[in-house]
């Protein structure tokens, strides 16, 4: 991984994608359902991914993403992406989803922002160089500053996850391994 890369500006891999939600797509309440949109910003966000790293690259964690409002049946959903922020192998991709209604002509109400951290992968899955990316606008700036801080809170998060998991297996004591608890103590995962 020691080849230097050309940097790529945040417009280089945009993209937008719209979509007419259906009455297929609801949830208990009415509204469409969070797991369908959550499927298109992932969707929309791994093209990004994809045309920024130039190849495959796969989802590793989607930051949260709080719904400001609800999604109705026959909403014009838009997704709005860009790669914020670039490691040697990995990228955020920022989504701001909005919408408005099929029928009429009005404003587009924000519906949720959505940060998702992808690793760009080899034909054997191992991680490859991704280009830097390179902010163009103000805005682009800020939102390499802010995945910055993003990408600060998600290391520290696993770190201090996984300096409580090691506490609490020394602080322990001894259980006999039974089916239930055989590899439970001391395991990390995600």
């Amino acid at each position: 991984m020691s080849e230097v890369l050309e940097p790529r500006p945040t417009s280089a891999a945009r993209l937008s994608l719209s979509h007419i939600t259906a009455q297929n797509e609801t949830n208990l309440v009415g509204t469409v359902h969070g797991g369908v949109i959550m499927t298109l910003v992932d969707s929309v966000a791994g093209v990004v991914a994809a045309r920024h790293s130039e190849g495959p690259a796969v989802t590793v964690s989607m930051d949260e993403m709080t719904f400001l409002v609800p999604v109705r049946v026959g909403d014009v959903v838009h997704f709005s992406a860009q790669v914020n922020w670039t490691g040697s192998s990995s990228m955020e991709v920022g989504v701001r989803i909005t919408a408005d209604r099929w029928d009429s002509v009005t404003p587009q109400v924000h519906v949720a922002t959505a940060y998702l951290v992808f690793v760009a992968v080899d034909a054997e899955g191992k991680p490859r160089r991704v280009p830097p990316v390179l902010p163009e606008t103000e805005n682009d700036r800020r939102r390499h500053r802010e995945a910055e801080i993003r990408r600060e809170h998600r290391l520290a998060r696993r770190a201090a996850i996984v300096a409580s998991r090691a506490q609490e297996a020394t602080s322990t004591p001894e259980t006999p391994s039974t089916p239930e608890t055989a590899g439970a103590v001391g395991t990390v995962s995600a």
